[in-house]
């Protein structure tokens, strides 16, 4: 069995910063290619960005570029999304996802795994 716990979220206002975390764990340990996704109550799952296993490689979604940086600590089995600015319209449910494979992978459908996410609400 493969979990997958998001922390970090929370109340914040806006233009704070905010920094994200999952966390991996199983009985023998693999390592995953990670993605950061997030859905806003009555919108579709939206991609945020994705980092390959070693961590030499990520991607991002057109509008987060600039304000969301993904990176990970394979020794802590951990991703983390590093968010900026914050503004209203990123109150949403953030999840992390991992999946086997060597690239990057910016699919929902290409995941395997997905934590139950945390909540991040920005308001003033």
């Amino acid at each position: 069995q493969v979990h997958l716990v998001e922390s970090g979220g929370g109340l914040v206002r806006p233009g704070d910063s905010l920094k994200l975390s999952c966390t991996v764990s199983e009985r023998t340990p693999t390592t995953y290619a990670m993605g950061w996704f997030r859905q806003a109550p009555g919108k579709e799952r939206e991609f945020l960005a994705a980092i390959s296993r070693s961590g030499g490689t990520e991607s991002y979604g057109r509008s987060v570029q600039g304000r969301f940086s993904i990176s990970r600590d394979n020794t802590a089995n951990t991703v983390y999304l590093q968010i900026h600015s914050l503004k209203y319209e990123d109150t949403a449910v953030y999840s992390c996802a991992a999946v086997s494979g060597s690239g990057v992978y910016i699919e929902e459908g290409e995941y395997e795994y997905w934590g139950q996410g945390t909540q991040v609400t920005v308001s003033s």
